[in-house]
């Protein structure tokens, strides 16, 4: 069992940034993969960007490919997502997520919702114009 926990959220003006953190805890981090998802109102959830906990390649939907960049801190287990020139349509409900890496590995679902089992609360990111 893995829990998450999301902060960082907030409100800024186009063009700003944000610092998403992601706390994590549980058994078995290491063979995880964690990644951000995000929620407009009315929309379905997409992912944004995920990375094997244990390290190696990132994903990032190309929404925000040059926006934004993930990142961790594998010794207090900490995600984190940059998120540089904000805007409007960034405005979302941000989701921290993990799963087990054979999970998504297998079905290369590394930016689906669906298969990842362990999430967060979300924090509100909202960017105004």
């Amino acid at each position: 069992q893995v829990q998450v926990v999301e902060s960082g959220g907030g409100s800024v003006q186009a063009g700003g940034s944000l610092r998403l953190s992601c706390e994590a805890s549980g058994d078995g981090l290491n063979d995880h993969y964690m990644g951000w998802f995000r929620q407009a109102p009315g929309k379905e959830r997409e992912g944004v960007a995920a990375t094997y906990v244990a390290g190696g390649a990132t994903y990032l939907a190309d929404s925000v490919k040059g926006r934004f960049t993930i990142s961790q801190n594998a010794a207090n287990n900490v995600l984190y997502l940059q998120m540089n020139g904000l805007k409007p349509e960034d405005t979302a409900m941000y989701y921290c997520a993990a799963s087990p890496w054979e999970r998504i590995a297998y079905n290369r679902g590394y930016l689906q919702p669906r298969f990842y089992k362990f999430w967060g609360q979300g924090t509100q990111v909202t960017v105004s114009s």
